[in-house]
C-alpha cells in the first residue's frame, strides 16, 4: 500500500526536545515495523507517520496534508540514553502551534498502546549459556 502526503511551505521552524522515553520507544517500534510506522492518535483524530528522517502528523479531516513535522533529530548529542533528544518542529499550517501543545503526550500514549499489543503474552526465560559451555 502506498500513501502520499503533501505539505505547503513551512511557516515556522522551532527547536524542541523530545523526552527519551518517547524517542526510544518510537525508534524501537519503527525499526520493528520496517520503513514506516503509522501511529493512530485516536484521542486527537490524528495520524503520525514515523520514518527514519522525520515524524509527520496529519489531521483525519485533511488526511493528505501534513500539518506539522518533527525533523532533524540529534540523538547522538545525548550523554546517556535517558537524555532528551533535540529536534526541530516544522509548522506547515497555522493551527500547528495549538496541535503541538497536546501532541507529545498523546503520541507517547499511542506508542505505548502499540507496544503493549506487540508484547508476547507468555513470560520469557533467560538461559545462562556460560554454564552449558565447556571450559576452553
Amino acid at each position: 500500500m502506498e500513501e502520499r502526503f503533501y505539505r505547503e511551505h513551512a511557516i515556522a521552524r522551532l527547536p524542541a526536545t523530545l523526552p527519551a522515553t518517547t524517542y526510544n520507544l518510537a525508534h524501537r517500534l519503527r525499526l520493528h515495523a520496517g520503513a514506516c510506522l503509522f501511529v493512530p492518535i485516536r484521542s486527537m483524530q490524528y495520524m503520525a507517520v514515523l520514518d527514519a528522517e522525520e515524524f509527520i502528523f496529519v489531521d483525519s479531516q485533511h488526511r493528505a496534508w501534513v500539518e506539522l513535522a518533527w525533523q532533524n533529530f540529534h540523538p547522538q548529542v545525548r550523554g546517556a540514553l535517558d537524555d532528551a533528544v533535540p529536534f526541530e518542529v516544522v509548522h506547515y499550517l497555522p493551527r500547528a502551534e495549538e496541535t503541538m501543545q497536546r501532541l507529545p503526550g498523546e503520541l507517547l500514549k499511542a506508542l505505548r498502546l502499540i507496544d503493549r499489543r506487540l508484547k508476547p503474552g507468555a513470560p520469557a526465560d533467560v538461559l545462562d549459556l556460560r554454564s552449558r559451555m565447556p571450559p576452553p
